[in-house]
């Protein structure tokens, strides 16, 4: 048994059947559940709304121009925000290990390896896009990409270093 108040008009009543969002006498059943659905659908709009934002946020980030050339074809510089970096580790796990040690020794392409390399490649320069956004840059002119290997005690790690400079462009007059 489980006496509780009733959160709608305050008489205790015996909860042990309910879920623990519907704290309501069998009385104000139909009401507190239509308070539940109100207040649920309150919280899908507020999601709804957050997920609108965040779309957002990646649409503006996405929209930053990257370049390795140091002027974007079309496009002049108005205002040069300074340089950016983005850094990014990615674990090369035992079997991309050993399968890179079986390649190393017969020789020929390594998808596994490969594939680190192209997700580090496209996680980095998406943190510079988000980074040069961060600071109001339109575009990252002069890209440099740095792979290096980390490796000891069996363990290898990929390190990629991408930096560039963070550049405002001038806006067209039409």
């Amino acid at each position: 048994m489980s006496i509780r108040p009733c959160t709608i008009c305050k008489k205790n009543f015996d909860s042990f059947k309910r879920r623990p969002d519907e704290i309501f006498c069998d009385d104000c059943y139909e009401q507190g559940c239509a308070k539940l659905k109100g207040k649920q659908e309150e919280k899908s709009a507020g999601q709804r709304e957050v997920l609108a934002q965040q779309n957002a946020l990646e649409d503006a980030i996405n929209e930053v121009k990257l370049t390795t050339t140091p002027d974007y074809p079309n496009l002049k510089i108005d205002n040069v925000m300074g340089v950016i970096t983005s850094e990014c580790v990615f674990g090369m796990n035992l079997f991309r290990d050993m399968f890179a040690a079986v390649r190393d020794a017969v020789g020929g392409r390594s998808s596994a390896s490969q594939k680190v390399l192209r997700d580090a490649k496209i996680t980095c320069l998406y943190e510079l896009k988000r980074e040069a956004h961060e600071l109001g840059a339109d575009g990252v002119i002069g890209i440099d990409l740095d792979y290096s290997e980390i490796s000891g005690g069996g363990k290898s790690m990929l390190f990629l270093v991408a930096s560039g400079t963070a550049v405002k462009f001038k806006k067209e007059s039409v």
